[in-house]
């Protein structure tokens, strides 16, 4: 059985709470050069809207793969609905 482990900041963070922060972004690390995380590990970063852009940029060029994404509302993570197939 794999074990996870979560790098980064915790859900608790002080992060979370900073009037800045937008952004929740959990990603699995996929280069051995990433300063947070070893390739293969995950990790979680609540982010401003200028650290959510460097992410997606990290992801363009294939050093992450985002697994999710959740807004971040004067600390509290809201999540997107998932669309509803007919």
């Amino acid at each position: 059985m794999r074990q996870f482990t979560t790098r980064g900041h915790d859900l608790l963070a002080v992060e979370r709470f900073r009037d800045d922060t937008r952004h929740m972004v959990e990603f699995e690390v996929l280069k051995d050069d990433n300063l947070i995380a070893l390739r293969g590990e995950t990790a979680r970063l609540f982010l401003s809207e200028q650290g959510h852009q460097r992410i997606l940029k990290s992801q363009e060029r294939k050093e992450i793969r985002i697994i999710c994404h959740a807004l971040v509302v004067e600390g509290h993570i809201i999540k997107p609905k998932k669309k509803k197939h007919h």
